[in-house]
């Protein structure tokens, strides 16, 4: 089937992939035959019914494989944002009277600082917001230092939305269960770029958000460890689909499209996380021949998604290097702070400078990106950049 796909047809170059991916066309044929005849209420005890209750196991398998779990620890939510508030205050909430504190990191998503803030405001639960070194990462000491016996849930994302940075989970896990807390995840930008075997992570939960990976926007899913299911309390109250954790008749398309999507995964991990590493690679080297020392990385070096290269150059502001550039389609930070003024957080809290955080570009491929556009992206980029110089003197 026909399907417009970024950087086709004179479109922009996209190296906007951590804000959202297309829809593969294989994940598209996969839902199509759910959203024309099989229409059945997948919870309805008759054979409309009884298709749908199976595409959505099938979908729930396929997820698991792609994280090494059971398929019964998967729950279908409507996205990331929905799966973080499950596990935060899900856990929060059922757990209340074994403690009171949570511990996140200053450069988590909104979706799980906002959370965390609704936690501590409305619930009284004592959060701890850790800091994170020069390259954006959570040093495990300081989890040390914070955790006490009173504490009954570590989050802390996989990988940065922004940087790429990618965190030292296994250890931070292993320090929240030798002091009975539970460990969440938000795995959003990871989940498909890199392994995520939850077991090795270490994790309880897992975060997993259908549109970073090639599934439509509106769903997501949550891994549940074996046994925690009783220890949640929902976010949705309802009818008691998924195990009684997200109520509300399931959206059978999208949670057969999510399957699709991690099957594919799955199939593909390793092959694309090296080519996508050598094109990011390809875009770095071309940039610096072109600005030397005045373009910088952001982020570490080596700890980092495959895809994903976040530069910021001296003197100038990643907003009107865009803006300079319009054919590429890439963006200056997270799409969720998008359009402001300020510099994003997530680089001020790695101790960058306001100046260096504003200069800062995100450019981020996938799966249709190619080496003729990151190259032509990266005359596109030098171009603007040299120009906005000359006119301002950098």
């Amino acid at each position: 089937m026909s399907l417009r796909h970024p950087g086709l047809r004179g479109d922009p170059i996209y190296l906007d992939y951590n804000a959202t991916t297309p829809v593969d066309p294989v994940v598209l044929e996969a839902m199509l035959p759910y959203l024309r005849e099989h229409f059945g209420n997948p919870s309805s005890a008759h054979s409309y019914g009884w298709v749908a209750h199976q595409a959505i196991e099938r979908a729930r398998a396929e997820v698991a494989d792609l994280l090494g779990c059971r398929p019964a620890e998967i729950i279908f939510t409507g996205g990331g944002s929905e799966s973080d508030n499950l596990a935060l205050r899900g856990v929060a909430l059922a757990r209340r009277t074994q403690g009171d504190h949570i511990i996140t990191q200053v450069s988590e998503h909104p979706a799980v600082l906002n959370t965390c803030r609704a936690l501590e405001r409305l619930h009284g639960f004592r959060i701890t917001y850790l800091p994170v070194d020069e390259y954006g990462r959570v040093r495990p000491e300081e989890v040390e230092r914070a955790i006490d016996r009173r504490t009954i849930l570590v989050s802390i994302m996989h990988a940065n939305n922004e940087t790429g940075t990618v965190q030292p989970l296994v250890e931070i896990a292993a320090i929240a269960h030798r002091y009975g807390a539970l460990v969440h995840s938000d795995a959003a930008q990871s989940v498909a770029k890199i392994p995520t075997p939850v077991a090795e992570l270490g994790v309880d939960l897992l975060t997993v958000a259908g549109h970073k990976l090639y599934a439509p926007k509106g769903i997501g899913a949550l891994y549940v460890r074996h046994g925690l299911n009783l220890d949640l309390e929902p976010v949705l109250y309802g009818g008691g689909q998924e195990r009684g954790l997200r109520a509300g008749t399931e959206n059978v398309a999208a949670c057969v499209a999510l399957g699709a999507a991690c099957r594919l995964a799955a199939e593909r991990l390793s092959s694309e996380r090296a080519r996508l590493q050598r094109l990011r690679d390809l875009l770095w080297q071309r940039l610096h021949e072109g600005l030397g020392e005045r373009l910088q990385l952001n982020g570490h070096p080596e700890e980092r998604l495959p895809n994903t290269l976040n530069v910021s150059v001296a003197g100038l502001s990643g907003e009107e290097i865009l803006a300079a550039t319009p054919e590429v389609a890439a963006s200056t930070g997270s799409a969720c702070h998008e359009g402001s003024a300020d510099p994003s957080p997530v680089l001020l809290a790695m101790g960058l400078s306001r100046e260096r955080a504003l200069g800062a570009l995100r450019l981020t491929l996938g799966r249709w990106s190619r080496v003729d556009e990151v190259e032509r992206a990266a005359v596109a980029l030098l171009r603007s950049i040299g120009t906005l110089m000359r006119r301002g003197q950098v």
